[in-house]
Order: C-alpha cells, then sequence, then structure tokens
C-alpha cells in the first residue's frame, strides 16, 4: 500500500481493522447512505410505506433519512463510529413498523410476497453486521 493509503486507514480509524470489518463498514454506509438519499430522492414513495396510525408520514420519512445519513457519515470517523453503530440499529429497529405493515397489506405495495418475508431476515443480518462492524477494537488500536 502507498503512503496516502496508509494515512487515509490511519486518520479514519481502519488501520486496526482487517479487510472483513472493512468491507463490513462500507456495506453498512451503502446502505444507510443510499437508504439516507432515498428518502429525499423518493419522499412519496417512502411515504407509502408508513403505517398509516403513524402521524405526519412525511416528517418520518424525512427525519429517518436525516438520521440514515447522519449515521452513515457517522461511520466514517473512529471516533464517532460506536455510537453512529447504536444509532443505526436503533433506527433500523424503529422502521420495523414499516415492514410488518408492508406484510399486513401486500397487496397495497408492488412487492413479491416473498420479497416481504425476506426483508425480515435481512433486516436482522443487517442488524447483527451493523453490531459487528461497528464494535469497539481491541485495547491498543484506534
Amino acid at each position: 500500500m502507498t503512503r496516502s493509503v496508509h494515512a487515509i486507514r490511519h486518520v479514519l480509524g481502519l488501520a486496526p481493522l482487517g479487510r472483513a470489518r472493512i468491507a463490513g463498514l462500507a456495506v453498512v454506509f451503502v446502505w444507510f447512505f443510499v437508504g439516507g438519499i432515498a428518502h429525499f430522492a423518493l419522499t412519496d414513495l417512502e411515504m407509502r410505506i408508513v403505517p398509516p396510525w403513524i402521524p405526519w408520514p412525511r416528517a418520518a420519512v424525512l427525519v429517518s433519512g436525516v438520521f440514515e445519513l447522519l449515521g452513515a457519515v457517522g461511520l466514517l470517523w473512529h471516533r464517532t463510529r460506536r455510537a453512529a453503530g447504536i444509532g443505526l440499529c436503533l433506527l433500523t429497529l424503529a422502521v420495523t413498523p414499516a415492514h410488518i405493515y408492508m406484510l399486513q397489506r401486500p397487496e397495497l405495495f408492488d412487492v413479491p410476497l416473498w420479497a416481504l418475508w425476506l426483508r425480515l431476515p435481512v433486516q436482522v443480518a443487517l442488524l447483527a453486521l451493523i453490531l459487528w462492524a461497528t464494535r469497539r477494537p481491541a485495547r491498543g488500536a484506534c
């Protein structure tokens, strides 16, 4: 690796992390960064999955989009990575009612039923990945 790559890895706190954890962080970052942008670019589409009992669906979509983007950016710096991971886990749990609503009313959505069911174990895997990728490094590391 070049010196500049080493310097970037050090500044971001990636130096003590193995390739698998860096890849995990990259997946989580892309998932939430793209998802956060979608909350703003496709607000009306995102609002459709908000259960009717949640007030102010537009605000819910926009606020959750902000938190997705903040969480994704928080993953980039080692000092905020763990807090961002905890926040993204809480956010992932907070959107679970939308996934359940879609399962309860699949006729409202142009998504195959199998895909709606698949979202639940994918969500559990995402939670595990977030927790694993953002756990504190061993003592003496960044």
